[in-house]
């Protein structure tokens, strides 16, 4: 029987400082839950002050990828490095030894995750991703492992911490996206190019992750509808909120005849949905199960801590694996290869959903019959209007919330609407939540 888990660490950043604290802080902690310690015995980074500042002694520091993948040593190979290249070699090397891998990659696993994925099978290894999504958050397990017995009915995440810090902030206190976004990056939590953020990129990343594994099929992050957050007006916060509505940044996948939905983008909430009341930089991931119904998995979603968490929970866990000379207990994918199967990503055109509407529209007679009528002609239903700030012959909004339509009917309507020349710009259009 093996006497301990050896790591061989790639990668010595935020993430990867994080492991080597957790192995340190939690050693006996790890060692009483697993039966054996878990000892970091190879680390790499191109930055040797990075180890340095680690205490990592010159036996476990190098700079080079390759001396971790091929130090015999090493049980279990981490890659903590981002981005697609040299990561993916890195991993399809590793696991071309046969040695698992523990990755937290996001953005690799939502563009080459099937290649990955069979590249784990076909070596009857492991590849463990938890810290891909959502940080410390155990989604990934839950969807493998504790609920693997439901056919899943749909996810909504809030899978981004900067975009909903700058919306809680933004609907507490009034204030424009800009203004907002200016002081995140003062406080560190975003980034000095926020686009991957608060332009739904990050949160479409891990979308593609969860969907691939909820309903067994592969999810390129090119195939998702993504919109971001810099579009959205204060006032349009403020209306929601009159309305009973607060606006997040939602991943949603569901399963619709046959297809599934994947998108990414702003919506509308109840106001006394779960997802509503979570706020700053937490995330949360809201499923339902045929068998287990509604369930909601929530915490936080990036960190050194939260995130070096999930990736020695994958550690341990393979760890398991090899002291019970098991291999591939679990699917990596959550799927066996021959359950997986080919579906159809349903384009954003044919999606059903319930609109939030804002028209900056001329105060005269009649305006209002014009718009309703451009609406019922693409069978569009309105469900309430509300107007506000009336001005006598000048520019007012006008808020409307329709019944579920078709969102390519929703985008030719506008598109008419925006031509009379009673409407002032381009009408404001955010989807609706009405229920998980």
């Amino acid at each position: 029987m093996k006497k301990s888990i050896n790591v061989g660490l790639i990668g010595l950043g935020t993430v990867g400082a994080g492991v080597v604290k957790l192995l340190r802080n939690n050693a006996e902690t790890i060692e009483r839950r697993l039966g054996v310690p878990v000892n970091l015995v190879r680390a790499a980074d191109l930055d040797e002050s990075r180890a340095k500042a680690l205490k990592l002694g010159k036996k476990i520091y190098t700079n080079s990828a390759t001396d971790v993948i091929n130090d015999p040593a090493v049980d279990v190979v981490v890659e903590l490095i981002g981005g697609y290249e040299p990561a993916k070699r890195f991993i399809l090397d590793a696991l071309g030894k046969k040695k698992p891998v523990v990755t937290a990659n996001k953005a690799l696993l939502a563009v080459h995750g099937e290649e990955l994925y069979r590249a784990a099978h076909a070596a009857k290894t492991t590849l463990g991703f938890e810290a891909s999504v959502a940080g410390g958050i155990p989604i990934i397990g839950a969807l493998k492992q504790g609920i693997a017995a439901n056919d899943i009915t749909s996810i909504y995440g809030i899978i981004n911490g900067t975009a909903n810090y700058i919306l809680t902030k933004m609907t507490g206190e009034g204030s424009a996206f800009g203004d907002v976004l200016a002081e995140a990056q003062k406080l560190g939590y975003a980034e000095a190019d926020p686009t991957f953020d608060v332009e739904g990129i990050d949160a479409a990343h891990k979308l593609a992750v969860l969907a691939s594994l909820a309903f067994g099929t592969p999810v390129n992050f090119a195939d998702i509808y993504t919109e971001g957050i810099s579009n959205i007006k204060p006032e349009d916060i403020t209306y929601a909120g009159e309305l009973g509505y607060r606006i997040k940044l939602l991943g949603i996948t569901r399963p619709v005849n046959g297809e599934i939905e994947a998108r990414v983008h702003p919506a509308m909430l109840p106001i006394d949905h779960l997802l509503a009341e979570v706020d700053g930089v937490f995330n949360a991931v809201y499923l339902e199960g045929d068998a287990l119904g509604p369930a909601m998995f929530y915490g936080r979603g990036a960190g050194e801590m939260p995130t070096a968490s999930a990736v020695v929970a994958d550690i341990m866990d393979i760890g398991r694996d090899m002291l019970s000379c098991r291999r591939q207990r679990t699917p990596v994918a959550s799927y066996t290869r021959a359950g997986r199967r080919k579906l159809r990503i349903r384009p954003i055109e044919k999606v059903r959903s319930c609109f939030y509407l804002r028209f900056s529209a001329m105060d005269k007679p009649g305006v209002l019959s014009k718009i309703a009528g451009i609406l019922g002609r693409h069978d569009i239903s309105i469900a309430s209007v509300m107007q506000k700030e009336r001005k006598e012959g000048g520019p007012v909004p006008i808020v409307m919330m329709t019944h579920e339509a078709v969102e390519m009917n929703m985008r030719r309507a506008l598109a008419k609407v925006d031509q009379l020349d009673v409407i002032g710009g381009k009408t404001e259009m955010i989807r609706v939540v009405e229920s998980g």
